[in-house]
């Protein structure tokens, strides 16, 4: 899906800049709008974002069933694919189905794939790291390790990490751990990786340790405020980004105040500039209500951003 003004996906800096976790989008009936999911990948494409990642954690990834994803995927490379790199979630608590994942993304056209710690049962190092010597084998493109101990239960060790490192096609770590000091130490020790920053609340701190990218929820909604956070950054505009990473903080808050996920798609619902229709959560996962909505409209005009 390379062209030439596209980053190469050989190249460690694939993932630098803002690539906002993309959500799936669904009819009432929660059946996959593919063609909404896909004008989502539009909407932050064309407001500046440097790549995408469909089926992370924003992009509800347990809730759907393989061919579901495998479409996801195509949906979203058709769109946006030859303009920013699409790195693709494939989870799962079985090497044998992320595998399965994997394959498929690479099959339509995405440019990598995250790969998350197994999740569910607890597991030790050994298996970990087969897990990833398993996939990698399995696929051509570059593996992306998703650690979110939080929602996968099972941590990254730092000595894991080390020997995850040497495996040829592991590039690099999206981390969601909101552990500074492990991330650091994690850059620290491997320092040959590419570190995607995870969480909202600490965009500026995990850039500031060494992180190149921005895998950012507020960016979902607001991409051009993530944009301009990390150019700030990057030209070395520090009260800038600092400005911006405050705004974010209270986008994030408001976001965060109804159900888990939710305050995305309910302030993509409210986004006067979106042209598609999120729809709901797919169930028990579920949008804010109707006062939470207007809550969350009015702080996001006391923020000016409508």
């Amino acid at each position: 899906m390379t062209t030439s003004s596209q980053t190469s996906c050989d190249e460690q800096d694939l993932l630098s800049g803002v690539i906002p976790p993309i959500i799936t989008a669904f009819y009432e009936d929660e059946q996959i709008n593919y063609e909404a999911t896909a004008a989502h990948a539009r909407f932050v494409v064309d407001r500046g974002v440097h790549g995408v990642f469909p089926l992370g954690t924003n992009g509800e990834f347990p809730m759907l069933k393989p061919e579901e994803r495998a479409n996801v995927i195509q949906a979203v490379v058709e769109e946006v694919g030859n303009e920013v790199p699409v790195i693709a979630g494939v989870s799962a608590p079985s090497t044998r189905n992320t595998i399965s994942y994997a394959l498929d993304a690479e099959e339509n056209g995405a440019d990598a794939v995250v790969v998350g710690i197994p999740y569910y049962y607890p597991i030790g190092s050994e298996a970990i790291v087969d897990h990833y010597v398993r996939v990698t084998d399995a696929v051509s493109i570059p593996v992306y390790i998703y650690h979110f101990p939080a929602r996968m239960g099972n941590k990254l060790e730092l000595d894991t990490l080390d020997r995850l490192a040497s495996i040829e096609g592991i590039v690099g770590v999206k981390d969601s751990s909101g552990d500074v000091g492990w991330l650091g130490q994690a850059i620290d020790r491997n320092p040959d990786l590419t570190y995607l920053a995870g969480l909202d609340v600490l965009l500026i701190a995990e850039l500031e340790i060494g992180c190149t990218g921005l895998v950012s929820a507020v960016s979902n909604v607001f991409p051009e405020m993530a944009v301009e956070l990390y150019e700030a950054y990057m030209n070395e505009n520090d009260e800038r980004a600092r400005e911006l990473q405050s705004v974010v903080f209270d986008v994030w808050a408001a976001l965060d105040t109804g159900p888990y996920l939710g305050g995305v798609k309910s302030a993509l619902d409210l986004h006067p500039e979106t042209t598609f229709r999120p729809g709901p959560m797919r169930t028990p996962l579920r949008r804010m209500d109707a006062t939470g909505e207007k809550q969350l409209a009015e702080t996001l005009r006391r923020l000016d951003l409508f």
